[in-house]
């Protein structure tokens, strides 16, 4: 079994090295969840918001404009440098930026009005260690807004997809179904409000060479994908063209939770 220590540094390898490729990405710039988080978490001028795993800063500079603090915290530093720059070049303030592993926040209990998470916690090896300090972190009543992509109920269809996903990007771990996440939830003191599930498209070229690190690391995935069974390209719902992978898609959560108040 491959140890926490090892996956949390080839995720700081991968995202220092394309810092500013997810600075840009279309697929973490936009997106109508971002427009929707605020609608959903209903900020309030006085919050102090936590956002576990900032990557390129764009949740943190949207919430920023509409509470008193964001803290955005990743694990990465060069992740961080990036996001704070592009930040500020779009004018965005009263955001605190923090090196910090998502599942040993520096914080203490109690700290934040709202915790978010966007995108990015299939990269994280032990996802109840995360769920349990973002319960931690949060006061009573307070908000947890979790985006990410997840995996199919299938266990068969969850293994393709995750190893599909493991032979792009090192750096993932594992996308969990949605009933996964409602069960940590549940065990930690998150109570469900709101859910969306969405399916994504991708342009297969960009979405591979965003994080492959070689032509040979391209066409391995290609080649896994054109190899699928019928079964996992339908789920995919892949588009081929004279032999090449031209659009694939997967599936994404947003989910708004509120950590249980004291009796």
């Amino acid at each position: 079994m491959v140890k926490k220590e090892e996956v949390k540094k080839t995720v700081q390898e991968q995202f220092g090295r394309n810092a500013e490729r997810y600075v840009t990405s279309q697929t973490h710039a936009k997106g109508d969840d971002l427009e929707m988080l605020v609608d959903w978490l209903q900020p309030a001028d006085e919050w102090i918001v936590l956002d576990i795993a900032t990557g390129g800063g764009h949740v943190a500079r949207k919430l920023s404009a509409h509470v008193e603090l964001v803290v955005a915290s990743d694990l990465t530093r060069p992740m961080l440098e990036a996001a704070s720059r592009a930040n500020r070049e779009a004018k965005a303030e009263r955001i605190l930026y923090v090196q910090a592993d998502a599942e040993a926040l520096p914080f203490l209990d109690g700290s934040f009005d709202a915790v978010t998470c966007r995108i990015a916690a299939h990269h994280f090896p032990d996802p109840e260690a995360f769920i349990h300090e973002v319960s931690r972190v949060l006061r009573p009543g307070g908000r947890f807004l979790l985006i990410d992509n997840v995996a199919p109920d299938d266990a068969d269809l969850a293994e393709f997809m995750n190893r599909i996903e493991q032979l792009r990007d090192p750096s993932h771990v594992r996308c969990l179904s949605s009933g996964e996440w409602r069960s940590l939830f549940a065990k930690h003191g998150l109570i469900g409000k709101m859910q969306r599930h969405r399916i994504k498209k991708f342009d297969f070229p960009g979405w591979v060479k965003r994080t492959a690190e070689s032509q040979e690391q391209e066409e391995l995935v290609e080649n896994a994908l054109l190899a699928a069974t019928e079964k996992q390209k339908a789920y995919l719902e892949m588009n081929v063209e004279n032999g090449r992978v031209r659009t694939h898609q997967i599936e994404e959560w947003m989910v708004l939770a509120e950590k249980k108040r004291g009796d």
